[in-house]
């Protein structure tokens, strides 16, 4: 056993609707998607005894532990770099109960990211702060990269020049995860599939990225219990072991702006995190029945799917040619419909549905599923997770 490979599990998952108007807090969103993971796994909140969050969260864990009456925290956490977090929450709570510094530990993130602040929009006084964050897009944000659409704009372009992939390439990743949402309740875009003319005609955000390349924007919740294996057997669902978890920054990095490297066309920290992950669970990309691949811009699907060794550097455009990523195919990705189709909740509700596919519970479940990969936000340091089932 390597790491914490099969020491802890995601035992409850919980959830609020997705919206884009919530009409209430960011606060209470935290609180309600945590009272539901925690119906979820049987416990209540007296069992919590810590909390991981985002450093971007604005909700802290105190007022979180105030809200729901946790009456003591031994351990909280926070992680940076924006949707790279996600996964990074869930490697904390498992190694703080790996190592004994926690019984049950609660990864939420909740915001109104549609009707509060909007992360798409250009935010000029990120330019302006006094802090090396600040520096680092004071070189880029007065050139016109000014918004997360237009940083992996320039990314997609070189990779499109280097490797002749199109934009009716990166379609095809929007049209699979609209298929998946289409069948998904929960999903915003239910009942809303999307064809590759579709995408094709919706407007330029910042070329070569469409509309339909580009996440949604969502209000919303999600947290995940962590607990040891061994409690999380004797409550009400199949755990989702905690094979393999990792995070990774690369060479010369920045957020969303890596463009000093010597390969313009690979992120990185995505093959740190693939190669930990490996080790860690003893498998290979051939083990994988699932990924739940971070699908903020579509681009970046196609490079990941190569940093993780599912098909040679360059070579994602003809993996996705045959349908390899919609269910039935050798790879479904995002079977509950991702951030384009679903929910954007930072990578979270992803996790969410890897735990339901170990489960077998997922409203698009796929068959014979003993491993699952997450991967967190791409174009930042980032994070990734296997889980797996008992036994």
């Amino acid at each position: 056993m390597t790491g914490i490979n099969g020491a802890a599990a995601i035992a409850g998952i919980g959830a609020t609707e997705f919206s884009k108007d919530s009409g209430r807090s960011e606060l209470r969103l935290a609180a309600e998607c945590v009272r539901a993971a925690l119906a979820d796994a049987g416990l209540t909140p007296s069992d919590v005894d810590g909390l991981v969050t985002f450093t971007m969260d604005t909700n802290t864990e105190v007022a979180v532990a105030r809200e729901l009456g946790i009456p003591e925290l031994s351990f909280f956490s926070r992680i940076h770099y924006g949707g790279g977090a996600a996964c990074a929450t869930v490697q904390q709570a498992a190694m703080a109960v790996a190592t004994g510094m926690a019984e049950v530990v609660v990864c939420y993130r909740a915001f109104n990211e549609r009707s509060g602040q909007r992360f798409g929009r250009v935010q000029t006084a990120v330019a302006q702060q006094p802090t090396s964050s600040g520096v680092d897009n004071g070189w880029h944000y007065p050139m016109g990269l000014g918004t997360p659409a237009a940083m992996v704009a320039m990314f997609a372009r070189r990779y499109m020049h280097t490797y002749g992939a199109t934009s009716e390439d990166f379609g095809r990743v929007a049209v699979a995860d609209r298929r998946h949402a289409a069948t998904n309740p929960h999903a915003w875009f239910y009942g809303r599939p999307i064809t590759l003319a579709d995408h094709q005609a919706s407007r330029w955000i910042a070329e070569p990225l469409r509309l339909l390349d580009c996440c949604q924007e969502s209000d919303g919740g999600v947290a995940l219990v962590v607990t040891s294996a061994e409690r999380a057997r004797d409550l009400p669902h199949p755990p989702a072991l905690v094979r393999a978890a990792a995070q990774g920054s690369g060479a010369d990095q920045f957020v969303m702006t890596s463009y000093y490297r010597d390969d313009l066309t690979g992120l990185p920290e995505m093959g740190v995190v693939a190669r930990q992950l490996w080790a860690q669970a003893g498998i290979g990309p051939d083990d994988v029945q699932v990924g739940l691949l971070y699908d903020h811009f579509t681009p970046f699907v196609l490079v990941q799917l190569e940093e993780l060794g599912f098909c040679p550097r360059g070579e994602a455009r003809h993996f996705l040619a045959d349908g390899a990523i919609e269910l039935g195919g050798r790879l479904p990705l995002n079977p509950h419909g991702g951030q384009l189709g679903e929910a954007y909740i930072h990578g979270m509700n992803g996790i969410a549905e890897a735990v339901r596919q170990v489960r077998g519970s997922a409203v698009n479940q796929v068959d014979g599923v003993e491993h699952v990969l997450v991967t967190a936000g791409t174009g930042v340091p980032t994070s990734g997770l296997v889980l797996g089932r008992d036994g």
